[in-house]
């Protein structure tokens, strides 16, 4: 199968790649790589498939139409994590986020229906619900975002919905919970603290530290997407979760042990505007498909400090300077 992965240079794209070049879903993979390698996206992160003779990596965004339609046709299957993810950046700056998660995606689908491409996995969040009180969100509930992130996803979300209604387009979408795992820049809360305790820094924590997330290990997202890519319906949504809920105070406790620090390292910052105190998705759905979750937390968490101790060389560049490079030239669009 010959897929394109569209942010494939990313934490989880990049994953997802090296996962298809494995043979962890099988055997016959072809995978082209199209990414805008931003901060987040890192050639280092494909560099044991780089030399791959089945792989791809070209520098391109999807928000460029020539490009998409010179790169598409032939392919098989397009996943779409390309996407500005970060609900910090978001607050500062919504502009880039509505361009590469609304516009991008507007673009992307419409490519994909020009080359007639069988199959779109569109990769979301569960951020796109809204904060909830008691109980999971379903695939069927509303979206009611609360950050400009999460108000850009729901936008994408809604026009792949559009996309299959309108042009019969096999789109599909899936909404993960908070993904963690190696090769994961270090600006979401788990990289973050685990590189700065690793250095003998200090964390910041928000507010009283009773935000609740659902985590979700790098490993089982991907077999997420890819369970819903053989086995899903078209024009469908799935929730894709870890089983694992925590407050961010009990993370940041599970965190500070693998770190052998403690608390005394720990900054209250304020807390950022309109942060959802709780997200929770029903994941019966993708279940019904074979999904399962198999990574337990708090072993996925010791592999992933293990991981951050031992690859310092790929880290500590993106800390001190931005995205770390290859140094290698590579092909544009």
């Amino acid at each position: 199968m010959r897929t394109l992965v569209a942010g494939g240079a990313g934490f989880i794209g990049s994953h997802y790649v090296r996962s298809l070049l494995s043979g962890r879903y099988g055997p016959d993979a072809e995978v082209t790589v199209l990414d805008k390698l931003t901060y987040a996206g890192n050639p280092a992160n494909l560099a044991e498939v780089a030399a791959d003779p089945r792989f791809r990596l070209v520098q391109g965004d999807i928000t460029d139409t020539e490009c998409l339609d010179r790169l598409l046709p032939g392919h098989d299957v397009v996943v779409n994590f390309a996407a500005e993810t970060h609900v910090d950046r978001s607050i500062a700056d919504a502009g880039s986020f509505v361009n590469s998660n609304v516009v991008g995606v507007h673009r992307l689908l419409e490519a994909v229906r020009k080359a007639r491409i069988p199959t779109m996995i569109q990769v979301s969040t569960d951020e796109v619900y809204g904060s909830i009180d008691a109980g999971s969100w379903t695939e069927d509930d509303p979206v009611l975002p609360n950050s400009p992130y999460s108000a850009s996803k729901a936008s994408g979300d809604l026009m792949c919905r559009a996309y299959h209604h309108t042009y019969g387009l096999d789109v599909r979408v899936t909404r993960c919970s908070n993904t963690y795992g190696p090769f994961q820049y270090p600006e979401k809360v788990i990289p973050l603290f685990v590189t700065r305790l690793l250095d003998g820094g200090r964390v910041p924590l928000y507010g009283d530290g009773g935000n609740m997330r659902d985590w979700l290990h790098v490993d089982d997202h991907c077999d997420g997407v890819q369970t819903v890519l053989e086995r899903g319906e078209p024009g469908e949504i799935y929730n894709i979760g870890g089983g694992t809920e925590l407050s961010n105070r009990e993370l940041t406790t599970m965190v500070l042990a693998e770190c052998a620090a403690d608390w005394s390292v720990v900054d209250r910052v304020t807390d950022r505007p309109g942060h959802d105190r709780r997200y929770s998705v029903d994941i019966t759905k993708i279940k019904k498909l074979g999904y399962e979750p198999r990574t337990p937390l708090a072993r996925g968490l010791a592999d992933v400090v293990a991981w951050y101790r031992e690859n310092r060389a790929w880290w500590q560049p993106a800390v001190a300077e931005g995205t770390p490079t290859t140094g290698e030239r590579i092909p544009a669009c």
